[in-house]
């Protein structure tokens, strides 16, 4: 093998993984992140690593990572949507009443999913055509749903739940529902999201809206669909969060938002938009949960879960933007 020739190959392996790192390197630097947490909380407090405790992990949060998936397609187009946690509240609620009030149970879990699709579908509307920034749209939507629900049900507590509509608690081969739901949709949207036109568009339209626009996408169309997208995770989310307890209180889950959001921008999702993935938003969303169990086994104030997180925040977004600055 010639010099010239070993040397072109070893450039082409060298892009190939600096490609590779510049796609997943947050999802690896994440998951690195969970593993060493295990290993280093589990040497301190072995029961940090029980099968109890892992299992309330992952299917205590698996909802927060499913909401998550919708939300980095909504970032990753350049938009944000600030009233999920809101939203998930309302639909919960409205799957909970229906459930007690003698609808079928399929009836019960599909309901929350129309109305949060129609809820969204109308937000992206006002985003696309009318051209209100979605963060003002979002937030006049999180006041309507937050207050709506509270003078309505007065934040009472919805009882007597038929066992067959807590899904959350099913199981199958052993494993918990919400964790087979948190795996299959964050494969099928990670493909989706790689392989379809659809998915590509939404990085085009992120990256560069008027590019995209002369390349033939329909802006505003794509726009609208991807929130209603993101109101059918919404909705899914909701149910796992509705059935994962025998009681629902009819109230706003407190910053359930903000950890949505925050699992999509520290999994990788560019604040401006345009790059991520949702795999990283899912493996961030577990990070979160890790941490804040590693809290109480530590015996430290779970309140500094909030300040990991603004932390995380602030120094996903300072990278994304000196990144850009070196591209730029």
């Amino acid at each position: 093998m010639s010099f010239e020739t070993a040397t072109v190959r070893r450039s082409a392996s060298t892009g190939f993984a600096a490609r590779t790192f510049a796609t997943y390197g947050q999802e690896f630097i994440i998951l690195a992140c969970i593993v060493v947490l295990f290993v280093a909380v589990g040497l301190i407090a072995p029961r940090f690593i029980s099968p109890t405790n892992l299992t309330t992990i992952f299917v205590g949060n698996a909802y927060i990572a499913v909401a998550a998936i919708g939300m980095s397609m909504v970032i990753i187009s350049g938009h944000i949507d600030v009233s999920v946690g809101s939203l998930i509240g309302v639909l919960a609620t409205i799957s909970g009443t229906l459930a007690v009030s003698g609808y079928p149970v399929w009836f019960a879990w599909l309901a929350p999913v129309i109305v949060g699709m129609v809820v969204t579908s109308f937000i992206g509307v006002l985003v696309a055509y009318v051209r209100i920034p979605s963060i003002v749209v979002t937030l006049g939507m999180l006041s309507i749903l937050k207050g709506g629900l509270i003078s309505v049900t007065g934040g009472a507590w919805i009882t007597n739940l038929p066992p067959d509509y807590l899904i959350a608690q099913f199981r199958l081969f052993g494993i918990p529902s919400p964790v087979w739901f948190m795996i299959f949709l964050t494969a099928v949207a990670a493909m989706f999201m790689r392989y379809t036109a659809f998915g590509r568009s939404i990085y085009a339209i992120g990256g560069n809206g008027e590019a995209a626009r002369v390349a033939g996408i329909p802006v505003e169309r794509t726009t609208v669909t991807i929130f209603a997208i993101h109101g059918l995770f919404a909705g899914i989310a909701a149910v796992l969060f509705a059935t994962q307890l025998q009681v629902i209180q009819s109230t706003v889950p407190p910053n359930l938002e903000l950890t949505v959001i925050t699992a999509s921008v520290v999994g990788g999702v560019s604040i401006l938009g345009g790059t991520g993935t949702v795999v990283g938003s899912t493996l961030a969303a577990i990070l979160f949960a890790a941490i804040g169990s590693s809290l109480i086994f530590l015996n430290v104030s779970a309140y500094w879960l909030r300040a990991v997180q603004g932390l995380l925040i602030l120094a996903t977004v300072l990278a994304d933007m000196a990144r850009r600055h070196r591209i730029g």
